[in-house]
C-alpha cells in the first residue's frame, strides 16, 4: 500500500501523548496506542476489550534498542493487565483489532503468528518473546483477508510511531545508494526517512584514531556488544543492515575517528550527500 493515505486520529482526552485511536475511515481495522500510565483510563475505550493483537513497545535493559512484546487476546485488555504486573520493559501499548470486534480467537492467533514472524525478518525491535507462535489452521480465504488487514495494521502502527514492519532499505536505484570509505573501510547504504542506513557487510576500520573522542570509541563498543559489528579479518564488520539516527554517527563508526557524514557519505559519481541532498 504505498498510495496516498488519510489517516484520522482520535484523541479521547484531547492530549496528542497520551491515548490515540488511529484508522482509515474506509477500512475496518482499528488501532488504539496508550500510555502505560493510562491502563485505568484506557479501559473505558471499547476497542481495548475486542479480539485482537497487541504490541507492548519500550527498551532492552541498557536502553540501547527498542524492544517489543507481540501477544494476541480475545480480551486484550485483560492479558495486558497481566504483562501490568509481570512485565517491566514497556512503556507504551497498542492493540489492533476491528472497529466492530470481529476477530475470532484463531484470527487472533494468525495475526500474532505473523506479526511475530515479520517484526524478526525486518528485525527493527529486539522481540521480548520467549517462545514463537504456531500458525493455526485458517481457510486460504480468510488468510488473505487477514493479510490485507495487516497491510493496514502495518501503517497505523507506523503512524502512531513505531514502524516495526517498515523495511528499512527503500532505495529504488543505484542513485540512491551511497558510499563511505577510507583506508580499509568501506561501507554502502541510503539516507531515507530514518536516518543513515548501512548494509549488512560493511566494513570499518578496527582501530580508532587518537582524536576519536569518547562518544565515536563508545558507540562501536556498543555495536559490539550487541552484535551488529563483528572482529573479521582485522576488520569490523557489519552484521546486519543498521540504521544510524546520523549521517555523521554512521561515517565515524565505519571510519573510526571524528567525521562530517555529509562530506563523507557520496554517491557513484563522487558527489557528497551534502551537495545533493542540502544544497
Amino acid at each position: 500500500m504505498t498510495r496516498p493515505q488519510t489517516i484520522q486520529i482520535f484523541l479521547p482526552d484531547g492530549s496528542p501523548t497520551s491515548i490515540r485511536e488511529a484508522e482509515l475511515t474506509n477500512r475496518l481495522v482499528k488501532a488504539i496506542l496508550f500510555p502505560r500510565n493510562k491502563m485505568q483510563e484506557v479501559a473505558k475505550r471499547d476497542l481495548v476489550h475486542f479480539t485482537g493483537v497487541y504490541f507492548l513497545f519500550g527498551t532492552n535493559e541498557d536502553g540501547t534498542k527498542s524492544k517489543v512484546y507481540i501477544g494476541e487476546g480475545e480480551n486484550c485488555y485483560k492479558r495486558i493487565q497481566s504483562h501490568n504486573r509481570n512485565k517491566e520493559f514497556w512503556t507504551h501499548c497498542i492493540i489492533v483489532s476491528t472497529k466492530t470486534d470481529e476477530y475470532t480467537k484463531t484470527d487472533g492467533k494468525y495475526l500474532e503468528h505473523y506479526c511475530l514472524n515479520k517484526a524478526k525478518e525486518i528485525n527493527r525491535y529486539e522481540i521480548d518473546n520467549d517462545t514463537g507462535s504456531t500458525k493455526p489452521s485458517i481457510s486460504e480465504s480468510r488468510e488473505y483477508d487477514l493479510l490485507d488487514n495487516f497491510d493496514t495494521a502495518k501503517i497505523l502502527i507506523a503512524t502512531l510511531g513505531y514502524p516495526i514492519f517498515q523495511e528499512k532499505r527503500k532505495a529504488a536505484t543505484a542513485k540512491e545508494i551511497f558510499h563511505c570509505k577510507g583506508k580499509s573501510a568501506y561501507a554502502e547504504g541510503e539516507y531515507n526517512d530514518d536516518g543513515m542506513l548501512v548494509y549488512k557487510g560493511g566494513k570499518c576500520n578496527l582501530i580508532e584514531t587518537a582524536t576519536a573522542g569518547p562518544w565515536v570509541i563508545n558507540r562501536r563498543n556498543q555495536l559490539l556488544k550487541d552484535g551488529i559489528l563483528k572482529e573479521q579479518d582485522g576488520l569490523l564488520i557489519f552484521q546486519e543492515d543498521y540504521i544510524f539516527d546520523s549521517v555523521s554517527a554512521a561515517a565515524a563508526t565505519i571510519l573510526a575517528r571524528r567525521a562530517n557524514g555529509w562530506k563523507e557519505w557520496k554517491d557513484k559519481n563522487g558527489i557528497t550527500l551534502d551537495e545533493l541532498k542540502r544544497k
